[in-house]
């Protein structure tokens, strides 16, 4: 796998020598550039390729907030700071993680693999684009999900529930037909304006309702080719 470049903007020294330290205990991790100035950082992070950015959010010349919404091309964004209350301009920057200070070891660890991961789910082949999970943007965090485990998804207006097996649904800011384009045809079918269903947790069809373990959703006339296909191998 190829070295992830990445920097670290934070106006306290000690912090980057922190974080640095964390960083290099990562062989997949390259540590290119630590900044105390944002400003200085800024201008780095769009001259140059950063694959992974650690920025701590309150910095007295521009926040990190400020300077990740000013990038264009945004790399994979890990907040740092001493408080809680910036959560929701997290969520607007699809941040990848946030992490409090004083900065925990295990909890940056767990931050850096969720990073790594999400670099490989961004950058493979086309042909191994739909892998075996799915990233949303929910509860302010990137969360991962297994597509085995999702049962099916259902369009609540600008939102989508993920219905995922054996734990609570998963709630997320995306169009029904953004998040179809991301899983893999052969295992979800749309079925109806309001419901994707994966195909292998389909129990039966009747009278235009297909039957899940513990759901029975609609099929809607436009997607009846469908229906007929599935009856036609079972």
């Amino acid at each position: 796998m190829t070295k992830l470049k990445c920097i670290a903007i934070d106006d306290e020294p000690l912090a980057l020598k922190l974080i640095a330290r964390y960083v290099h205990q990562f062989p997949e991790l390259q540590l290119v550039q630590t900044f105390e100035d944002a400003l200085s950082g800024a201008e780095y992070l769009k001259q140059g390729t950063t694959d992974l950015l650690f920025i701590d959010i309150n910095m007295p010349d521009i926040t990190g907030i400020e300077l990740v919404r000013s990038l264009e091309k945004k790399p994979i964004i890990i907040f740092i700071t001493a408080y809680k209350n910036f959560a929701f301009e997290g969520f607007e920057l699809e941040a990848l993680d946030y992490l409090l200070k004083p900065i925990d070891a295990r909890r940056f660890a767990k931050a850096v693999e969720k990073a790594i991961d999400y670099y490989k789910y961004k950058n493979v082949s086309p042909e191994g684009k739909h892998a075996n999970s799915l990233y949303v943007y929910s509860e302010y965090r990137m969360v991962k999900i297994n597509l085995d485990d999702i049962e099916y998804i259902e369009s609540m207006q600008d939102y989508i529930k993920i219905h995922v097996r054996n734990a609570k649904t998963i709630l997320t800011l995306m169009p029904l037909k953004k998040v179809l384009e991301k899983l893999p045809a052969n295992k979800f079918q749309r079925i109806h304006r309001s419901f994707i269903v994966a195909v292998d947790k389909i129990n039966s069809i009747h009278n235009r309702k297909v039957q899940l373990a513990d759901a029975e959703l609609p099929v809607s006339e436009s997607y009846m080719d469908f229906v007929r296909k599935w009856m036609k191998f079972k």
